[in-house]
């Protein structure tokens, strides 16, 4: 059974992340935990170490939590009322990426899906600062639902890769899942630079070859440009539904997506975006 988690602020964007993640996977067996984290504007260490019903006081903040949520499972079960799917609601008094961090590893989620709505009227912001550091700091595959996105099975996986990764069964795994839920074709894109492939390279290429032999694959390669236009140009080709990378420190994701402002990305993304960790946590 896959656990996936799915915060939630009940903005249009969050909802609009949840439809998604019920329709990907409405034919597995699945336990959603519906988190809605949250933090009182101004508050004293005593509103942390005390309990306010102790003394006599309501704690609105966290009922407003609760009774958002609550609405949020009936609208899922008068949209989708899907048996094969479970849900639990959790109202954190935390920070939110603490939180997704604590419930990943007590619940050993396999992915976090949510939105992935910017600041309003900055172009150059493409993912809100949450998503971003989501991708930085959760050691498991995160999938980023574009505002007004509407659900597409996703025939058509694009996964670019420069073969910097000595890639594992973990990393590819989910999307050969999901290749294979859908009957879907991956092309691995590469950028091909005037040094061509280094021994370490054609070695990670081969064991693609082999991770990928269950599902429809090809790999596809563009010459002389840089990562960022290619996939641009890919897609502009090709209709793509779903966007794939591995989040490595040591390949070209890091300096592609990540500027100095951490509430910056590199480049339009308009499909889902599927993040996988290069080092992903192991399950008890």
């Amino acid at each position: 059974m896959k656990k996936i988690l799915l915060p939630t602020d009940f903005s249009a964007n969050s909802w609009n992340a949840i439809k998604y993640a019920l329709q990907l996977f409405k034919e597995e067996e699945c336990s959603f935990y519906l988190l809605n984290a949250y933090t009182p504007i101004v508050y004293h260490i005593e509103y942390v170490i005390v309990n306010p019903a102790q003394f006599g006081m309501g704690d609105p903040i966290r009922e407003n939590s609760l009774q958002g949520l609550d609405s949020m499972c009936k609208k899922i079960d008068e949209e989708f009322n899907n048996p094969k799917h479970h849900f639990e609601s959790i109202a954190a008094f935390n920070s939110l990426i603490p939180e997704i961090k604590a419930i990943v590893a007590d619940k050993s989620i396999d992915y976090v899906v949510m939105g992935t709505k910017g600041a309003t009227g900055a172009k150059e912001v493409l993912f809100g600062s949450n998503t971003v550091h989501v991708f930085k700091n959760i050691d498991c595959p995160v999938l980023a639902i574009p505002d007004n996105f509407d659900f597409e099975n996703p025939l058509e996986i694009l996964f670019p890769s420069d073969f910097q990764i000595d890639f594992q069964d973990d990393h590819i795994k989910p999307i050969v899942q999901i290749a294979e839920n859908y009957h879907s074709r991956v092309t691995i894109l590469h950028v091909l630079h005037q040094s061509g492939l280094s021994d370490f390279q054609k070695e990670n290429k081969s064991k693609l070859e082999t991770f990928f032999k269950s599902v429809a694959h090809l790999f596809f390669e563009m010459k002389y440009q840089n990562i960022r236009e290619a996939i641009a140009n890919y897609q502009m080709k090709s209709r793509v539904n779903l966007l794939v990378m591995i989040n490595n420190k040591h390949s070209f994701f890091e300096k592609l997506f990540f500027k100095p402002n951490i509430s910056q990305i590199g480049l339009h993304i308009h499909v889902p975006f599927l993040v996988i960790p290069s080092e992903i946590r192991k399950s008890a």
